[in-house]
């Protein structure tokens, strides 16, 4: 695990669009993959693993945990992908048919429900006020993306070696993952003031800000616990250093409000630390017990950035895209609360009025609404679609070490799924 500060940070936060160089294609067969899976339900290609566990993309240079990214590529984003790279993913076009999460997960469902059989007694069942704050939040139709993420690498680099069947350390880190985010929730909705989350009050409000921020506190040590008890201390330092991107991205956020001079390089890092690092740390971590070596662990961990960064970038268009019915919330609230996201950050390149309203901070009537219809004028919307587009190509990329199994098509239809949701 490589240390996350310094110039190694910028390397790995910072997307890079170098190619993998492969000829095969980025998305699979699906009609094959699909008949096989049908061949073989469980996704079982036991026959590849010894041939599959040495193959290679063909890259000439991989940029590992280790290896800094030249300055030159930290501007990669803005200036467009470079020559040779395959044009950016078509949803419509790619995929056949639009994606469910119910049919997505469907293929680790009896892993899924075992996690949520554990969840809450491993939470602690000694203090009911904890625990009520713990079903709340679990009870409140997550979608359990990152540990249904956990069990799809899991399941998939397993074939590469062999391995028959999930280990126990699988099936903890899924539910530790998933007890990380459930207290980064609980404290995001302290800090944004949310009353709603999925649907339903958040546990601010029904039980006061110092219950929420102990029960977050609470779940983090917790998760921290059994993380030690897995006394794998690559994994250790691997999630042990998400604790610590949240709080560096909750920071960075906070010290950039209103600023309309941020750089696209610094909300992509924001979104790495706030979103990005729990799903690369989910999938790697996922490689790590699987027993595979560390280039395919590497490409698990790029799979989990660049997907994390998507579904930022995709969330971010939505809050000016949707309804607040749709969202939950008013449209445009990262907006108005001084949050520059992709959309924003592009406009502003274009329409210097825009700069004006957000600089007041919104002080007239009105001038909120006058500045989402601005960013939506000026290409802003547009632009940070291809750029999800971009990530999300990457993504499907990571993936091409994988054998064909009905496991590696499920994380490619993660990213299309993410995708759908700005068609």
């Amino acid at each position: 695990m490589m240390s996350m500060t310094g110039h190694a940070l910028d390397a790995r936060a910072v997307m890079d669009f170098v190619a993998c160089g492969c000829s095969s294609n980025a998305l699979l067969d699906r009609y094959s993959v699909r008949n096989y899976s049908k061949a073989n339900p469980k996704g079982s290609c036991r026959g590849y693993g010894a041939r599959l566990n040495r193959i290679r993309c063909g890259v000439s240079s991989m940029t590992t945990a280790e290896t800094p990214i030249p300055k030159k590529a930290d501007n990669a984003l803005l200036n467009g992908a470079p020559e040779g790279l395959p044009q950016v993913l078509n949803l419509k076009k790619e995929s056949r048919k639009p994606v469910s999460l119910t049919n997505l997960f469907e293929i680790v469902a009896d892993d899924l429900l075992t996690l949520n059989q554990n969840l809450q007694s491993i939470v602690g069942a000694e203090n009911p006020v904890l625990m009520s704050a713990a079903e709340q939040i679990f009870g409140a139709g997550g979608k359990r993306m990152r540990p249904a993420l956990v069990f799809l690498v899991s399941r998939a680099t397993a074939e590469l070696v062999g391995l028959k069947e999930l280990t126990k350390e699988h099936r903890r880190l899924a539910e530790i993952i998933e007890m990380i985010h459930t207290a980064s929730l609980i404290h995001d909705d302290v800090l944004d003031e949310s009353d709603m989350r999925r649907g339903k009050e958040t546990v601010h409000q029904m039980f006061g800000t110092r219950v929420a921020v102990l029960a977050g506190d609470f779940m983090f040590a917790q998760s921290s616990w059994y993380l030690a008890n897995l006394e794998n201390i690559q994994v250790i330092k691997l999630i042990s250093q998400v604790i610590k991107d949240f709080a560096s991205g909750e920071i960075k956020q906070a010290s950039s409000l209103f600023d309309c001079d941020v750089e696209l390089e610094e909300y992509l890092l924001k979104s790495y630390y706030k979103t990005a690092s729990l799903i690369a740390a989910s999938t790697k971590g996922a490689a790590i017990f699987s027993g595979v070596d560390n280039y395919v662990m590497e490409k698990m961990y790029d799979y989990g950035k660049n997907l994390g960064l998507s579904f930022q970038v995709v969330d971010d268009i939505l809050d000016f895209t949707q309804s607040a019915e749709q969202l939950g919330k008013p449209a445009g609230t990262d907006l108005a609360k001084g949050n520059l996201t992709a959309p924003v950050i592009f406009a502003l390149k274009k329409e210097p009025k825009l700069r004006d309203i957000i600089e007041s901070e919104f002080s007239e009537i009105g001038s909120l609404d006058e500045a989402i219809a601005l960013v939506k004028a000026c290409g802003g919307i547009e632009q940070a679609q291809e750029l999800a587009k971009e990530k999300a190509h990457l993504a499907i990329q990571n993936l091409e070490c994988l054998p064909k199994t009905a496991f590696r098509l499920a994380l490619e239809d993660m990213v299309m799924f993410n995708l759908q949701r700005i068609d």
